[in-house]
């Protein structure tokens, strides 16, 4: 079976475990754990790095620190993997879904702007002591909008620019769910960096891996020595076990980003090897039947995971695992999810629904051989 997206174990993970394992630095104190988040840091232009267990703790420390409370709405779009939107529930919110554009598969930003213009107002809240807060609210519900989540489905991006200009006018924070972009670029600006904060996730079957693991990215100093703060269970002192309020034992461990900084050292490689796979795969597949994502030409996407919309899904599933092709049908929409069906979906025509029932992505491994993406190729084809 030709796999589907497996990690690139062929650089120096071996000898940086092994470092750890010798000197007993395993645990979420050491060396490697400084330079996963470095290397984080250079890679995309961030100003600081916390590396945690998982992106999905990233994006929950996120949403906490950029402001988002209980009983808030977060604006995520109706495609994503569900960690998006079990993220804005542990930090006590509720998902507010926008649809997704018909060919990038980014959330819809017409759909978001009309939303806010015609449904949404301002309050502006304070105690006359503490800075104040402004923030929009659902007409809808009365409910306070937190922030935005937008995610960069794919590893492709939506006009960042834009929805900038959106977060400005209608005083919405930015959590980047960056988890599926490392590499991805708008404007030559790195994906994760437009907002507040940004997330990374290093599941086994991202772009670089971890195992497990994940990352939060800000500019803002003190947001990210308060990140690192509760994501080491808000210990206050290296001796004692003092810890001043309520924290999370989210940290990645020194044996993981060991693997990290391996992966990192051939980032660089696997984003040439995942475009060139990406062109071969549209030169030779893309017709009337068949469609990839379509690009912004400010974009450049570290094509992480190729993904297909045909006609027949169901029917090339099967055509593709009978002939040893491993494949997966898209994630099903947050609205169709018995936690978050009763979530407003902000929504003209269900392009979420139909983008669902009709993609499947197909082998992406940067480690595939030629051999494999021709195969793949020619079992695509040949299905009639």
């Amino acid at each position: 079976m030709i796999p589907l997206s497996i990690p690139n174990i062929s650089g120096n993970e071996w000898q940086y475990v092994k470092d750890c394992l010798d000197t007993g630095w395993i645990s979420s104190v050491g060396s490697y754990v400084n330079q996963f988040e470095e290397k984080i840091t250079e890679f995309t232009g961030a100003k600081y790095a916390v590396a945690t267990m998982n992106g999905t703790a990233a994006l929950h420390i996120a949403l906490q620190l950029a402001g988002v409370r209980e009983k808030d709405l977060v604006i995520v779009p109706n495609i994503t993997f569900v960690a998006s939107c079990n993220a804005i529930k542990y930090a006590g919110a509720d998902p507010m879904l926008i649809d997704i554009d018909p060919h990038t598969w980014q959330m819809e930003l017409d759909l978001l702007e009309e939303h806010l213009e015609k449904y949404t107002y301002i309050v502006a809240e304070g105690d006359g002591e503490t800075e104040e807060i402004v923030r929009p609210y659902s007409l809808l519900s009365h409910r306070r909008i937190g922030a935005i989540m937008p995610v960069h489905v794919l590893g492709n991006m939506v006009d960042m620019d834009r929805l900038q200009r959106i977060c400005k006018r209608f005083y919405l924070p930015m959590v980047e769910d960056s988890t599926e972009a490392l590499g991805s670029y708008f404007n030559k600006q790195h994906a994760g960096t437009f907002g507040q904060f940004g997330t990374f996730s290093f599941n086994g079957n991202k772009i670089i891996s971890t195992g497990g693991g994940g990352v939060i990215v800000t500019n803002d100093e003190i947001l990210a020595k308060k990140a690192k703060h509760i994501t080491t269970t808000a210990k206050k002192d290296p001796f004692e076990y003092d810890h001043d309020e309520v924290g999370y034992n989210y940290r990645l461990v020194n044996i993981l980003a060991a693997v990290g900084v391996a992966q990192m050292e051939q980032l660089p490689a696997f984003l040439e090897r995942k475009k060139a796979i990406d062109k071969y795969y549209r030169e030779h597949l893309e017709n009337e039947n068949l469609q990839f994502q379509k690009v912004g030409d400010r974009v450049i996407p570290n094509n992480w995971l190729h993904t297909m919309k045909v006609k027949d899904q169901r029917g090339m599933i099967k055509h593709l695992l009978d002939n040893g092709v491993q494949c997966r049908p898209f994630w099903v929409p947050m609205n169709q999810l018995k936690m978050y069906q009763n979530c407003r979906y902000i929504s003209n025509n269900d392009i979420s629904n139909m983008i669902y029932r009709s993609c499947i992505s197909i082998p992406s491994s940067t480690n595939l051989t030629d051999a494999q993406v021709e195969e793949v190729v020619r079992v695509v084809q040949s299905f009639k």
